[in-house]
């Protein structure tokens, strides 16, 4: 049986682990390569890996935010596999305990905490493809795609506010498109491209639920399904683009 080989960055919880959990369920043939910052407290991944077995789950230290940490997760992937089918980064930054909170006002505004959503939602999610894009340009099919946002889209922010969130996801968009023209230079079948998961219920949009209608908030499982669905109905022609959950194309 001839494995498949799928790469998930920030695969240690939430909607990230839940791509893990359903590739495995959905294809016998995958093998999961997931990376996590600290793989020593990745509790659910060990069990899975008790479970699965490391032939089918393997875990790798990265850092998204340490260009040198990500060039080391790429020599150890490139020790486990000489090619990839799939390349997810799946980290996001909208808050955190540090201060880090979408911006209602210009008065907001903190240089620091722009400078940090870029590096994760922006910076992070293009060194990824810079380090780890040769694994997938070999020829048949694959998919190098990045979590982002709605609201990443210029022509449909119509309420302002969010702009740190804003502006790193639109910077994400098209980074994803300019490597998308790059890469398909390289190979015709290489699909590069964003997807925005809708509200998923995890710790990034916790915050922010009372707002969304029941019927909107989705499980990890569901919204992994969901993605995983759109990724498979993929072709080349749609590389650079960004879609939603249901496969619709979002507007840059």
């Amino acid at each position: 049986m001839t494995r498949r080989h799928y790469f998930i960055q920030g695969g240690g919880r939430g909607l990230g682990l839940a791509l893990v959990e359903r590739l495995l369920a959905r294809d016998e043939r995958a093998q999961v390569i997931v990376a996590v910052r600290a793989p020593e407290s990745a509790e659910p991944l060990r069990r899975l890996i008790e479970r699965e077995g490391e032939e089918r789950v393997q875990i790798v230290a990265l850092d998204l935010t340490d260009e040198s940490s990500i060039a080391a997760a790429r020599r150890h992937v490139g020790e486990l596999t000489e090619r990839l089918d799939l390349l997810m980064t799946c980290a996001g930054l909208l808050h955190d305990d540090s201060g880090l909170w979408p911006e209602k006002r210009l008065a907001d505004i903190d240089p620091a905490n722009l400078a940090r959503s870029f590096a994760v939602n922006a910076t992070g999610p293009l060194l990824m493809i810079k380090h780890f894009h040769d694994l997938l340009t070999h020829g048949d099919r694959a998919v190098i795609a990045s979590l982002s946002a709605r609201v990443g889209s210029i022509s449909d922010n119509g309420r302002g506010g969010w702009y740190a969130y804003r502006a790193s996801k639109a910077a994400q968009n098209q980074f994803t498109r300019t490597a998308a023209i790059e890469l398909r230079r390289h190979s015709k079948q290489l699909i590069c491209v964003g997807l925005h998961p809708g509200t998923v219920d995890t710790g990034l949009s916790e915050p922010f639920q009372h707002n969304v209608p029941a019927k909107q908030l989705q499980s990890a499982a569901t919204a992994a399904d969901h993605l995983l669905d759109v990724i498979a109905k993929l072709s080349p022609e749609d590389s650079g683009q960004v879609f939603d959950w249901a496969g619709e194309v979002i507007a840059p």
